[in-house]
């Protein structure tokens, strides 16, 4: 039970852990698949570090660290971190705390969850990362269910089951150590319940199995667990972040192939309701200020029609070399100015070799890339690489695209869309076929490629990832379609009308017609007022005037509404 400066790796761990998960191939987010081992059974090896953010909470962390002294998944195989947010006066280590258990500090100056998590998670030693609030009382077997996912997948985040008990004084840190080391931890309280929209997905959803692409939603830092490997190749957490962290993390491991798997049988605990339940609106009024930037999958937050974010729904890859600046130009304006608006695009060229040196300015050999380049320099949607990225995540989706093929306007939302609806890991629309074979448009779903590169990987090393192996593990896990160019609407540069118009003029001419229309519906309103007048006029003249009995029938039919 010692203090660590930020960084300080955690050498007491055993290794023999590491990269010994077997990888199931999971369609989608349907776990189902996999069989884990009953609680108490099994040979655990995977060795776990626990991490708990905590500010000025000391009483509060003493009954967590109390519950994790009494787990029974094998203390030599487990470490925990509490990295104190910077609490005044500083947070202690208490002595009923598991053994291997240490305090990291938010670096001078730095302070919020996400800067908490992530400074835990830097000096993290175990093959899996388990993070636990501060106010959480865990059931003495939540570990070792965690952790029995993580040995049959290495992609696995796993959602431990939560349930939220009264505002009120918490038991004393040795009254919840002897009733968790007894298994009677659920009798510390008089009554819990789970958060309600939590348990109504779950319910939808087959507990995710039917959750497909949006199974990262229900993410938390409750008690999740991550294997290390996947939560570093993702970046870690966002430390920009006080709020929302858990959910943006939920959506990049999702885009590196993680499945999500909620263990009704992880049980635990959280103090009190927490601020999500307490202050809805207004927590989610800070949050939707910031994930719509940060997760692309909230379209309903993304309703400009004109503005940039900072991910990309879907990121356009196009092919520059040997290619006409005609037709990238026309391939990458085409791309840009669809019904989809929050799109990247990558130019894949030589770009280093366009010096700033003396040359002919009509005559260079790279002239094309040159113009090219020029056209794009400053339009901050474009990007240029001498490769094309190996991922695009966190963006969802990556279409790759020929240079001289031109999309419709609303070419790559029905691509999306039918992607979306059937959760389809890779649509190819045939463009044509020669020497070379079929060309086509590809348009790839990050999540599926991620996880087949991640199995593939596991099993064969990475000389092994090939565009057919890897498509054909997209296949079996997400599925595939093959479409023809004239289905959605894609042509050649030749052939392709001007990309022109403009959204923000279109909708002014709709506001101007329906103005219009509105003006319209007014003056034939008053047309009629006016015709209903001059009927009573025409009535009450035709009254004054002897009538015969031709001038009866017509005023009865005048009257009746039959003539007119």
């Amino acid at each position: 039970m010692t203090e660590a400066p930020p960084g300080t790796p955690a050498p007491h761990l055993p290794r023999e852990g590491r990269d010994a998960a077997a990888d199931a191939r999971i369609r989608h987010n349907d776990y189902g698949s996999l069989r884990p081992h009953d609680l108490g059974d099994g040979e655990p090896r995977l060795t776990v570090s626990v991490v708990i953010p905590a500010y000025d909470c000391q009483e509060a962390l003493d009954r967590t660290l109390a519950c994790l002294a009494a787990q029974t998944y094998p203390s030599h195989l487990t470490e925990v971190v509490v990295a104190d947010d910077g609490s005044d006066p500083p947070l202690r280590i208490p002595e009923l705390a598991p053994v291997n258990t240490r305090l990291v500090r938010v670096p001078e100056g730095r302070w919020g969850r996400g800067w908490a998590r992530q400074t835990g998670a830097a000096t993290a030693g175990g093959d899996v990362l388990h993070w636990i609030d501060s106010d959480m009382i865990l059931d003495r077997e939540h570990l070792e269910a965690h952790m029995r996912w993580h040995h049959l997948a290495s992609y696995a985040v796993v959602l431990g089951d939560v349930r939220f008990t009264p505002d009120e004084a918490g038991p004393s840190a040795q009254e919840v150590f002897s009733a968790v080391e007894s298994g009677d931890a659920e009798k510390l309280f008089a009554t819990s319940a789970p958060h309600t929209w939590r348990a109504g997905v779950l319910e939808e959803t087959r507990w995710l199995r039917d959750a497909g692409a949006g199974a990262y939603r229900l993410h938390s830092g409750a008690t999740t667990s991550v294997s290390t490997a996947l939560l570093r190749s993702v970046g870690g957490v966002n430390t920009t972040l006080n709020m929302g962290e858990d959910t943006d993390l939920g959506f990049r491991l999702a885009q590196a192939g993680a499945v999500f798997i909620p263990d009704p049988q992880a049980r635990g605990w959280h103090l009190g309701t927490s601020t999500v339940m307490r202050r809805e609106k207004e927590v989610h009024r800070h949050n939707w200020s910031v994930l719509p930037d940060l997760i692309p999958d909230l379209r309903w937050l993304r309703s400009h029609p004109r503005r940039h974010w900072l991910v990309p729904y879907v990121h356009v890859v196009v092919d520059a070399r040997d290619a006409s600046y005609e037709d990238v130009r026309a391939t990458v304006d085409a791309a840009l100015a669809g019904t989809v608006v929050d799109v990247a695009v990558t130019v894949v060229g030589p770009w280093t070799a366009l010096t700033g040196g003396r040359r002919s300015s009509l005559d260079e050999p790279l002239l094309d890339m040159r113009l090219t380049h020029n056209l794009y320099a400053h339009e901050p949607r474009v990007s240029f690489a001498e490769e094309a990225p190996r991922t695009s995540a966190p963006a969802p989706f990556r279409l790759t695209c020929p240079a001289g093929w031109v999309l419709g306007a609303d070419s790559l939302a029905e691509l999306v869309k039918l992607a979306e609806r059937e959760e389809y890991g890779l649509l190819s629309v045939v463009l044509d076929e020669g020497a070379e074979g079929v060309r086509a448009i590809r348009l790839e779903r990050t999540a599926a490629f991620a996880r087949a590169a991640l199995l593939i990987a596991g099993g064969h090393g990475d000389d092994t990832l090939t565009t057919d192996a890897t498509d054909s593990v997209v296949h079996e896990l997400f599925g595939s379609f093959w479409a023809g160019a004239d289905q959605f609407d894609l042509t050649t540069t030749g052939k392709a009308e001007p990309v022109t118009g403009d959204p923000a003029k279109w909708r002014a001419d709709s506001a101007r017609w329906r103005r219009e229309a509105k003006r319209l519906e007014g003056e034939v309103k008053d047309l009629r007022a006016e015709a209903e007048r001059l009927r009573a006029e025409i009535g009450q003249l035709e009254g004054k005037r002897p009538r015969g009995p031709l001038r009866e029938i017509i005023a009865t039919a005048i009257s009746q509404g039959k003539t007119g």
